[in-house]
């Protein structure tokens, strides 16, 4: 079993009882945002977290070592070329020495549990794929969420992924999902999906509380919490190019993990690179959250 090595400002506050946010890298490496918005977005979460009296834990492989929590002096190497690692892939990094290998929301929320970091953010996980029944293409993200103690901190899932069957297959491995001051299930770029949350919770302390109340030992809580108003991409235009861009995956044949970013790509296009600016945005709401919930977990253990 991997024991990921804790940096040691994180090490010493959960020593101490204190709040701690994990991180994914894929996002603040060239696989998520592009450069220089990376960059931005890897100040604008650390910034957040630490506003609100949280310590920000960074998942990642560095020369074959699982990490939580990264010194200053690494985060440039977090920003350029990487091997995508989801949680399959972590004792593949190790045993093979990745430079870098860029945790997923699958991997980071696995290293999180195993570093005894409660409280993780991201922007939005991955979720049953559109023609699931046929291609059985439903993202490692959801089977970790089921299996291991963490709050996951979201904007919902992304768009052009079957939603309702996500929502589906997140209730029968037994995730509770959160709506965060929202009655909908946000779809990433946009606050609602159409679909409703099974729960609202208007409180850090609400989360705290279900999370130590699940029934399931080895299990996590995903609270999804809608992009900012003022960040808001138009759901209507945003329609339009996920039914162009997924018609053109079929045409062409992408399939699989290809198809986040192409329709990534194809929405940065069609917006006029607006959709970098709400990734930011979102990213960063994302972060602020988890860190109110992680001192409220903090807050619970204590007592």
């Amino acid at each position: 079993m991997i024991v990921p090595s804790r940096s040691t400002e994180v090490a010493d506050a959960l020593s101490d009882g204190r709040p701690v946010v994990a991180l994914e890298s894929t996002i603040f490496s060239h696989l998520g945002l592009p450069s220089p918005a990376n960059a931005e977005a890897l100040d604008r979460c650390m910034n957040v977290v630490r506003a609100a009296g949280a310590v920000p834990a960074v998942t990642a492989v560095l020369d074959g070592v699982a990490r939580v929590g990264l010194d200053p002096s690494e985060h440039e190497r977090i920003l350029g070329p990487a091997h995508k690692a989801a949680e399959r892939d972590l004792p593949v990094a190790v045993a093979q020495r990745w430079e870098f290998g860029a945790t997923t929301v699958s991997a980071s929320v696995a290293l999180a549990a195993t570093a005894g970091v409660s409280v993780f953010a991201t922007g939005g996980i991955g979720g049953v794929h559109r023609g699931a029944g046929a291609t059985g293409d439903i993202s490692a993200d959801l089977d970790a969420l089921a299996h291991h103690r963490v709050v996951t901190v979201c904007a919902g899932a992304k768009a052009f992924l079957d939603l309702p069957r996500t929502l589906e297959y997140l209730e029968t491995v037994g995730v509770p999902v959160l709506g965060w001051q929202h009655d909908d299930f946000p779809a990433f770029y946009t606050r609602s999906s159409g679909l409703p949350v099974p729960h609202r919770v208007e409180s850090a302390g609400e989360v705290a509380t279900i999370l130590a109340n699940r029934t399931r030992e080895r299990s996590g809580v995903l609270v999804g919490v809608p992009i900012p108003e003022s960040s808001e991409l138009d759901p209507i235009e945003l329609d339009r190019v996920l039914a162009d861009a997924l018609a053109d995956c079929d045409a062409a044949g992408i399939s699989g993990a290809a198809i986040t970013p192409f329709v990534l790509g194809r929405i940065g296009e069609a917006t006029d690179g607006r959709s970098v600016p709400a990734n930011l945005s979102l990213a960063e709401n994302n972060a602020r959250v988890a860190a109110e919930i992680a001192a409220a977990v903090s807050d619970a253990s204590a007592t």
